[in-house]
């Protein structure tokens, strides 16, 4: 699975942990463009939050050790929450697609970027895509 990662220019750290997302089905068809992709990636990330949407409604029981490990970072959370958040995926997607075309990101992969959003692309299982946050001068 082809691993995602984020960067933001002056910043050492990355915006979030690198993980991987599986192959969307159209990779193989020889039509796969960054717009798929971006519109994949995204599709993933809403799947993703509402299965962590779904799980935090669940009241878990906590062992000793996760009730330790929850007050030595400042939070024991047993779960029973319904925050009542939607994400409307298509607006999502199209946000993110509006995004990049805005060049508010940037997306390199495999150590090259990728600069037109119906540029054909080749992604394989040991690729690595990385979206780099731009940051916006003040006053320029």
């Amino acid at each position: 699975m082809p691993t995602i990662s984020g960067q933001a220019l002056g910043r050492r750290k990355p915006l979030f942990a690198d993980y991987a997302v599986p192959l969307p089905a159209t990779a193989n068809s020889g039509s796969f463009t960054l717009r798929d992709l971006l519109a994949h990636v995204v599709s993933s990330e809403v799947a993703a939050f509402r299965d962590r949407q779904e799980e935090r409604k669940l009241l878990k029981a906590l062992s000793a050790a996760q009730i330790a490990d929850g007050v030595a970072k400042g939070k024991v959370d047993m779960g029973g929450w319904d925050l009542e958040q939607t994400v409307d995926e298509p607006v999502a997607i199209a946000t993110a697609i509006e995004a990049f075309t805005d060049g508010l990101f940037l997306v390199v992969l495999d150590g090259e970027e990728i600069k037109q959003i119906d540029q054909r692309i080749s992604v394989t299982p040991e690729s690595r895509i990385t979206f780099v946050r731009l940051a916006m001068l003040a006053g320029g």
